[in-house]
């Protein structure tokens, strides 16, 4: 039951990440993994957090020992999921069934077959003894004390071979003691229509309530989830991201965030939705899985505008364009600067940077000119926003932001007949009126760069200690000249705070390079608060 205090057991959000979601290919969860999406789950607010297979294997157990006594669930209940006994067996016997019941937690939910052939073939057991296992199963843990869900396996595959069969699976799980049956579309093959007919007749013709399982396979699951709960559906499984086997499962965020803001459920405790963004990347973190950028309501991009006529539209009313307040999900509206770009996202762009323009119509106009010029030449700002500061700053200030003024520079990369090789580079600069001389080696000509204009400038400015180059992205341009083709070159750089893109665009990888990091390093000096030398 969700946090009785400000939630009552009206409405189900059950999540399946460590479960479900861990079935994902690339997912391979440590128990502290486990531990620490449990606690993100749980801060998020969700009902119920299904923890794995307890006895299955030895990680899952370990697992659910360790959650009772390491994590104080707040608003979550746990859940442990396994299997109807054996055929032939009595549930009260059943080893697999005891590891449910020693795992402790108070929530259990049951996988059963509902499609006829998985009864016969996978099974290798007849219709009525599968029922037979079901109610058994499902009234031996209600007699221990325990909350039961059942997950109806394939129910909409086993729906459109034996209806009556199917909803007679439901009615046995019910009548047993299940508190919800959910119908599982498990090869993820349904479309939101179908899932809505589907469960308005079952919820008619069993008087069950009901949850929804779907996977992605079509692209629909979101969208099959909702049509469920418009049919009646009280009860929904999902999983953090969307993670899962194969294409994944119905993403926990958009789903709650829509139950929320567009159905208008209360289904998280009070001020959650706002964590929305942060959870999700928290948890991708842990995954160890790059966030995606275009994900509904939580991505970086989700409410990134770039089309001059939406920028112009969003300056009058940001309504315009965004389907909610991106503030109510934890995320952001952002301003991309392209060759697309109007006055009226550069003006945007430079509120969103913290730089008044004054309404000056004229320094917007340079500006606007200046980006699609660049554009034009190769550089790419909308991926760029460090690269963008500093060329918007230079407009308003009149003269670019100068730290250091470079003399030359040059990279030597070396290859040996032993098969070795070497790489150095050379920096001549001035920097606060001094001549400096700088040379370093690397693993690369672009690492050895980056290095020798460390060595020559971290005495005169130790901030540049903090910055790290985290990325580093190559792209060559269209081109007829084959070799001689345009190269683009984005980095991005952190200071342990916070993150930024620069962008240089040259004829050879090491310029483009170069103007990457002089960028790079100008901007991690203005971040730091470090007044330009000139």
């Amino acid at each position: 039951m969700t946090a009785p205090s400000e939630l009552d057991d009206s409405f189900h959000v059950f999540d399946t990440t460590l479960r479900d979601g861990a079935q994902r290919e690339g997912i391979n969860l440590t128990v502290a993994d486990k531990l620490a999406i449990a606690r993100h789950l749980d801060d998020f607010g969700v009902g119920f957090i299904e923890g794995g297979w307890p006895g299955a294997n030895p990680r899952d157990t370990e697992f659910f020992a360790r959650a009772r006594e390491e994590v104080e669930f707040r608003h979550a209940r746990l859940v442990a999921f396994g299997a109807t006994r054996r055929a032939g067996a009595r549930a009260a016997d059943d080893h697999q069934v005891k590891a449910l019941l020693d795992s402790g937690a108070e929530v259990i939910t049951l996988v059963a077959k509902s499609h006829d052939r998985h009864v016969e073939l996978a099974l290798r057991t007849t219709l009525e003894e599968n029922l037979a296992m079901i109610a058994d199963t499902v009234s031996h843990l209600r007699a221990e004390g325990r909350r039961v869900f059942v997950d109806c396996e394939h129910f909409f595959d086993g729906y459109r071979a034996n209806p009556e069969y199917a909803k007679s699976v439901v009615r046995t799980a019910a009548k047993a003691g299940a508190e919800v049956v959910i119908l599982c579309d498990t090869n993820g093959g349904m479309l939101p229509a179908q899932i809505q007919a589907v469960v308005a007749t079952v919820l008619a013709d069993t008087g069950a309530r009901l949850g929804i399982h779907a996977q992605d396979d079509t692209g629909c699951a979101v969208a099959n989830t909702l049509a469920a709960v418009d049919a009646g559906a009280t009860h929904v499984q999902c999983t953090a991201n969307g993670y899962g086997e194969r294409v994944g499962n119905a993403n926990l965020f958009p789903v709650v965030a829509a139950l929320e803001l567009k159905y208008g459920k209360k289904v998280l405790p009070e001020g959650r939705l706002r964590e929305t963004t942060r959870i999700s990347h928290a948890i991708a973190e842990v995954v160890n899985l790059t966030p995606s950028t275009h994900q509904p309501y939580v991505g970086v991009s989700a409410f990134a505008h770039k089309a001059g006529l939406h920028a112009s539209a969003i300056k009058v009313d940001p309504d315009l364009y965004q389907h909610i307040d991106p503030e109510l999900v934890g995320n952001t509206m952002r301003m991309l600067v392209s060759d697309m770009a109007g006055r009226a996202s550069i003006e945007l762009k430079g509120k969103e940077l913290g730089i008044d323009l004054g309404g000056d119509r004229e320094l917007v106009g340079r500006v606007v000119e200046r980006v699609k010029e660049r554009e034009l030449a190769g550089y790419t700002y909308e991926a760029a926003d460090a690269s963008f500061e500093l060329l918007l700053r230079a407009e308003v200030e009149g003269r670019p932001l100068k730290y250091f003024d470079v003399e030359s520079w040059r990279a030597i990369t070396e290859d040996r007949p032993d098969g070795s090789h070497a790489n150095e580079a050379t920096v001549k600069l001035w920097a606060k009126g001094e001549r400096i001389v700088a040379t370093a080696e690397g693993n690369g000509p672009v690492n050895a760069l980056d290095r020798s204009l460390r060595v020559a400038l971290e005495k005169i400015y130790p901030e540049l200690a903090k910055l790290d180059l985290v990325d580093y992205k190559v792209r060559i341009l269209e081109g007829v000249h084959g070799t001689q083709s345009t190269t683009r070159v984005l980095i991005s750089t952190s200071d342990g705070t916070g993150e930024w893109a620069t962008v240089g665009v040259a004829k050879n990888v090491i310029a483009a390079s170069w103007q990457a990091l002089e960028d790079a390093y100008a901007y991690g000096l203005l971040r730091a608060g470090v007044a330009p030398a000139q």
